[in-house]
């Protein structure tokens, strides 16, 4: 039956060529969708590594005019001190511009053994910085007061950044250094990943270095661990508290909740743009699909009409016409799975290969389905030809 079949389907070649190339990009088109949303949602579905929640970010911008660090020290020790005083305040951390969901990236090369690490996110932070953002360190220690007077440069790592360093071996007492750069740095402690880019973003190699005095000259960023019961009231006094220390700053407070939000909006843009292409490409298909059958029938029905008179039943003719359907889809996923396995193999887009095989996957039962749900209406209408007539309009 299948060879009667492929033979029906090359008679008409010149026909059936349009209508693969139509199936082979609606392939490819779900592919790119279906990996963007399997790794999205494999994102999703990892921790988020902190507690953003009654989380706050401050922004101001150094208005002092003494240069003197020491001066800058004690003035900004004695404003955090400040700020922890207030009632609804938990906790309270000085850190770089790259706060969570702000869209803020700094990164270096380091070297380990020879190895070129490419692109390792850097932080600068202070003692209070895991207690602010609920961290949990996995291994060694977060930074103290003896670490401020340590002779050797320290640093702490996360989870990820570890295992690609040293797998399961211990990363503490180990040294590293920046790119180019022959002094060492002892790592001294390892934290969880933490995603900075949102709910559909992985966490990142990372690496966080404690501030020193000098940072207070461009440190711009305060995080803020507040009590369920801080409301609009007290962020304007605080606000005005800040005004009053600050002068002539410009202060901005923002909810990392709301930050979250805004910044997952923006990930999903392209996927749904993508998603909107998708639709219109596959219903532009399903309606080729539907019509081809159609014309096919119509132009068939001498052919439909003999197969009945001799016997032939009419879910064997819907069968046929289904069934030629499928193998055209199934040329068009050949070409598309070809293409489609180069991804995980040569790495593209550095994604891991399951969310590429999921893809996959997904999108031959999403084509196969599109082209199934195409073919049995026409199909059903060509069972329903009656012999005599269908041999009478001959």
């Amino acid at each position: 039956m299948f060879k009667h079949l492929f033979k029906l389907i090359w008679n008409k070649k010149k026909q059936n060529s349009l209508l693969i190339v139509e199936i082979l990009l609606s392939f490819l088109v779900m592919f790119a969708v279906f990996s963007f949303g399997v790794n999205s949602y494999r994102n999703y579905a990892k921790p988020m590594g902190i507690n953003y929640e009654h989380v706050w970010v401050i922004t101001y911008n150094n208005s002092l005019k003494t240069t003197n660090s020491d001066s800058l020290t004690l003035f900004y020790e004695g404003l955090l001190r400040n700020i922890k005083a207030l009632p609804q305040v938990q906790n309270a951390s000085f850190t770089s511009g790259n706060v969570p969901f702000s869209n803020s990236h700094s990164t270096s090369a380091f070297m380990y053994q020879g190895k070129k690490i490419d692109r390792v996110n850097q932080f600068t932070v202070d003692e209070n910085y895991t207690n602010t953002l609920g961290i949990k360190v996995i291994e060694g220690h977060w930074y103290n007061k003896q670490d401020a007077g340590s002779k050797t440069r320290v640093t702490i790592i996360n989870n990820m950044l570890k295992e690609k360093l040293f797998g399961k071996a211990s990363a503490i007492g180990k040294f590293i250094n920046y790119y180019e750069d022959k002094n060492k740095i002892k790592i001294i402690g390892v934290i969880n990943d933490i995603k900075f880019d949102g709910d559909y973003q992985s966490a990142d190699i990372s690496m966080y270095n404690r501030y020193d005095t000098s940072a207070y000259h461009w440190m711009s960023k305060i995080l803020l661990k507040v009590s369920p019961d801080a409301d609009a009231s007290f962020e304007s006094h605080l606000s005005k508290m800040l005004s009053n220390s600050l002068k002539n700053s410009n202060i901005e407070i923002e909810h990392l909740p709301n930050k979250l939000k805004s910044y997952n909006k923006i990930t999903l843009v392209p996927l749904i743009i993508l998603s909107i292409v998708a639709a219109f490409l596959i219903i532009n298909v399903a309606l080729g699909i539907f019509g081809v059958l159609w014309y096919n029938i119509n132009k068939r029905r001498g052919e439909i009409g003999l197969r009945r008179a001799i016997g032939a039943s009419g879910g064997s003719v819907s069968s046929q016409l289904v069934n030629e359907a499928l193998i055209v889809a199934t040329f068009s996923l050949i070409i598309g799975s070809f293409f489609a396995v180069q991804f995980p193999l040569l790495n593209v887009f550095d994604l891991p290969a399951s969310v590429y095989l999921t893809a996959l996957g997904l999108a031959i039962l999403f084509i196969y389905f599109v082209v199934l749900a195409c073919s049995l209406y026409p199909g059903k209408q060509a069972a329903a030809i009656y012999p005599a007539v269908a041999l009478h309009e001959e």
